[in-house]
This record gives C-alpha cells, sequence and structure tokens, in this order.
C-alpha cells in the first residue's frame, strides 16, 4: 500500500531503513546494501529526500588505509527538524504494522499447524535478541523459507527465523534452554500461542 503512496518501492525501502534508526547516517553504498538495490538508485532517492527537506547530507571524516591521514564522505540521515518527520515516521511504522499482520497471517495459514509464533528482534526493536521469529509446531520448512524471502523483500531487511517441534520446544523449556530463555527475555511478541508458553 505504502509503495504506491510513495510512487517507488527504493524511495519506500530507504524510508524505512532511515526510519528504522532515525538518528543513524548512512553511506550510499551502506544504504543500497542494507535494502538491496542500486547504488543509482538509492543516490536518485536521496537527492529526491534531500529535496523534500527530509533527509540531510553529512560529511564525516573516514581513515583511509590507501592513504595517510582521512577523507571526508559524504552520509545521509533523517532530518528530525523536517516539518513533516514525525507524521511519516507514524504513517511508516503503521504501514509497517499492517506488513507484519500479513506476514502472520501467511504464516499462520500456509506454515503448517503453529502452535506458537513469537515476533523479537527486528519486529520489537530487539537487538539482543538470537532471532526475528520463533514458530514451533507441525510446520512446513520449505513453505515458511519462501513466505520469509517474500516479506525479506517486502520489509527490506533479512529475517532470521528458527522453527522447532512441538516435542523440542517442550525438552528445551524444560532444560531452561538459554536459546529459548533469551528470546522471552527479550522484547517479544506472541503472535499465536495455543502452547501457553
Amino acid at each position: 500500500m505504502l509503495e504506491q503512496l510513495f510512487g517507488s518501492k527504493t524511495r519506500l525501502k530507504v524510508l524505512q531503513t532511515l526510519y528504522r534508526d532515525p538518528q543513524k547516517a548512512y553511506f550510499v553504498r551502506e544504504l543500497g546494501r542494507a535494502i538491496g538495490v542500486q547504488i543509482n538508485a538509492v543516490r536518485r532517492e536521496l537527492t529526491n529526500l534531500q529535496k523534500i527537506g527530509l533527509v540531510q547530507e553529512i560529511e564525516k571524516e573516514v581513515k583511509d588505509k590507501s592513504k595517510s591521514g582521512a577523507t571526508l564522505r559524504k552520509y545521509y540521515q533523517l532530518d528530525s527538524e523536517s516539518v513533516i518527520f514525525n507524521e511519516l515516521h507514524q504513517l511508516i511504522l503503521k504501514g509497517q504494522v499492517m506488513g507484519e499482520k500479513e506476514f502472520v497471517e501467511d504464516l499462520k495459514k500456509k506454515g503448517g499447524t503453529v502452535l506458537l509464533l513469537v515476533l523479537t528482534g527486528h519486529f520489537t526493536g530487539d537487538q539482543e535478541a538470537p532471532t526475528d521469529v520463533l514458530l514451533v509446531g507441525d510446520l512446513k520448512p520449505r513453505t515458511i523459507t519462501r513466505i520469509v524471502t517474500e516479506y525479506e523483500k517486502k520489509f527490506g531487511f533479512p529475517i532470521r527465523f528458527t522453527t522447532m517441534e512441538e516435542k523440542e520446544f517442550a525438552e528445551r523449556r524444560y532444560i531452561m534452554d538459554k536459546f529459548l530463555f533469551t528470546i522471552f527475555d527479550c522484547k517479544h511478541v506472541k503472535a499465536v500461542n495455543y502452547l501457553e508458553a
């Protein structure tokens, strides 16, 4: 929906990435890698966003290994003083929530018998989480991989996911497995919870 509103998938991906960490400044190549888009397309969108005053260019000194000393390099970040900064942030967050709901529904409908589905990591903004999605049940791994790959393109970031059968989950939970403990200790959302985890 938002890509139609913004008129460009690349522009939307750039904005989603920048709004994920509004204080962070990105080098063009770094931003291109993060969203999986060619540098020229990223440059074009950054120029458009600069023209409307939403993105600012910053020069930073970077140590150059091939030369002695440092060189100036252009970085881009959101301009938090922009008139539309907060409104656009809210719109992008709402679009992300809608996308997450579709993602969860696709996993529930097509991923097999899902008994537990936990969103964490990228989805909750918790960098300490060891995964982004935990799925437990009688699952269809190939289908889940296909769904995740499809939504990685939509969301603009890699999705780390973990699948387990119910028996394995119960055993690991019983021994207070560190991996599971960390997931539930991190900020998380239980989208499906038939196991009362």
